[in-house]
Formats: C-alpha cells, structure tokens, sequence
C-alpha cells in the first residue's frame, strides 16, 4: 500500500498508556490508495517510535465495504506483509507475480533494491493490515523476492479458557512459517475466546507489539482500545493477554531490534536523503530499477511520486528515547 508522505515533522499522533514496559501508541485517520482513496488507522511510523524490531509500518483498515484499488507504485529497502481477516486482494508485481491472498495466508513481498506493485480487492468488504519490515543494511539492495503461505490455526497451550494463532512470520506457539526473512522475527494473529487469559511466550531479545483488531483486551494488565499498538521492550519472556467479556482478536509483530537509522519517505525506505532522491528520480524517469506491472486495469497506470519536502531528510532512530 502507499502511505501517506512523512518527513521530520511528523503528523500528529497521541500516545496512552506508558510504563517501564509498556508504551501504547493511538492510531490516526490516513487516507489511502490515490484516486480510489479509502482510510486506514495507522500506527507506525510514529512521532515516537520509528520500529518495533525490524517492523517500520503498521496501517490497520476495515471492517469496511471500501473497494481497494491501488494502482502500481514503488517500494525499495522493505518486505511488504499483508494479512486478511476478511476479504479478497489481488496482488501484482513487476516480476511478473500474480496472488489473490484471502484470510489466512500472508503474501510477503521483499523489494530489494527495487520493486513495483499493484493491490486490487477482488470482493466486497475489506478488513486487514497492511505491514512494512525494513531490510537491514546488509540485504537491502538485493534482488526482489516473493512468498506466499498459508497458514495453520494451532491450540495455543497452557491457556486459561480458548486460545489460538496463525504464524505467518517466524515461530510461535508451536507453529513455524517458512516465508523469508531477513532480520529474526514473529508475526502472528490471536483470537482469544471471551474471559480468557494467556501466558504467551516470546523472545526475550525481541521488541514486541500488540494490536487490538476488535473485541477486548489487555496486554499486561492494561487495556487497550481498537486499534491500538502496545510495544513492549526487550526482556520479557512472556506476555500475558486477558479477553473481557467478548472475544478478542489481536495481531502480534516483534523482532531483534533492527539498531540502525532509517529514512522512510513515501513507499521508500533509505538510509539518507540522497538515496530517498535517487529513488524517487529513478521512479519518474520510469526506469529499469522498479520495473513495470502487467496486467492491471484500473484508472491509472502507476501512482505519480510527490514532490520532496523543502527540507533535508534526516535518518530516525527505533524512539526518541534512544541514544
């Protein structure tokens, strides 16, 4: 998906609850997709918070009877992650890739050094998130790659009341997802049955992050609100998730901190501003870096780049609070 322009002066956000452990970020209305437009809840980036581990973009959209229609546009520098609740997407590449993706299965696209897309919902009614993982420095400019994977809902054990997962990135629960990535990660929706309660394991090293889709919940003793994102910091060994009185459904992302600055601008991630250009220039000129995509019959052929902010584009770092 194409996310709307960022630049040092960031949209205002608002943050809830914060403690040693816990910073809970509030999403903020963006419209989406061009000249078909639709709003999506967007969390990440925030003017706080830059990542979660290796995970840059977090946009939350639907229960919605929108139509998705996004005409080809770039990415470089970042694994694009889409995951359903409900609805059809068609996926479109300058590879030559070709997915409808439905409830359950993850499509996974990595652009390297460069990559062009299109997404085109193919049913009414729309519900998901769309997820953004920055390639780290050492992989970043490799070649595209694309994955597809349908996931298996497993029995998460030791819970008190039903408690069960969907692994579509990394391992979790008992369950393995083979798609690939370039910095350890976990990605994962939960849906626990109303009064339940459980005690997830995770990796200690990882940042973790906690997204509310609909129903109740509290992450460690505090509540959160749809659409919500609780991050959690490195050194917990468990997390423990609590339904009210309907169920819950939540979506659960983390990774080893990713320790590097990144530039994120339009559909770019970068490491400084002469890249952000060179990225962009290469997009107009309609060069061989992003490619073109075949087959797609909608109002435009490829979404324009906007034009640059009049200031410098300066790298952020994972939080405010990092040195």
């Amino acid at each position: 998906m194409r996310p709307a322009r960022t630049t040092d002066a960031w949209p205002a956000a608002t943050v809830g609850a914060v403690t040693d452990a816990i910073h809970v970020l509030h999403p903020r209305e963006v419209p989406l997709g061009g000249v078909r437009s639709m709003n999506v809840r967007r969390t990440l980036p925030h003017r706080d918070r830059t990542l979660v581990g290796p995970w840059c973009f977090v946009d939350h959209y639907g229960p919605s009877a929108a139509a998705m229609d996004v005409a080809p546009h770039p990415h470089c520098g970042l694994q694009t992650v889409t995951w359903l609740f409900e609805g059809e997407v068609e996926h479109r590449d300058s590879a030559g890739n070709v997915q409808t993706i439905r409830p359950g299965e993850v499509n996974l696209m990595t652009s390297g050094a460069g990559i062009c897309h299109s997404e085109v919902s193919t049913t009414t009614g729309l519900h998901g998130v769309q997820l953004w993982i920055a390639l780290p420095d050492a992989t970043r400019d490799a070649g595209h790659e694309f994955d597809h994977f349908a996931t298996d809902s497993v029995v998460i054990p030791g819970s008190d009341g039903m408690a069960t997962a969907r692994v579509f990135i990394g391992s979790l629960a008992g369950a393995d997802s083979p798609v690939t990535v370039h910095t350890p990660s976990v990605g994962a929706e939960i849906q626990l049955a109303a009064y339940s309660s459980i005690d997830l394991p995770v990796t200690p090293g990882f940042e973790h992050a906690v997204l509310l889709d609909s129903g109740s919940v509290s992450v460690d003793g505090i509540d959160l609100d749809h659409g919500d994102l609780a991050c959690i910091d490195p050194g917990t060994s468990s997390l423990r998730l609590t339904s009210g009185t309907e169920s819950a459904r939540i979506l659960l992302i983390g990774g080893e901190p990713l320790r590097e600055d990144i530039v994120m601008w339009w559909n770019f991630v970068a490491r400084d501003h002469d890249e952000i250009v060179a990225a962009r220039n290469a997009w107009e000129a309609h060069s061989d870096r992003f490619g073109a995509v075949t087959g797609y019959a909608g109002p435009v052929d490829r979404l324009p780049a906007p034009a640059l902010p009049q200031v410098h584009l300066k790298p952020r770092r994972a939080r405010r609070s990092d040195s």
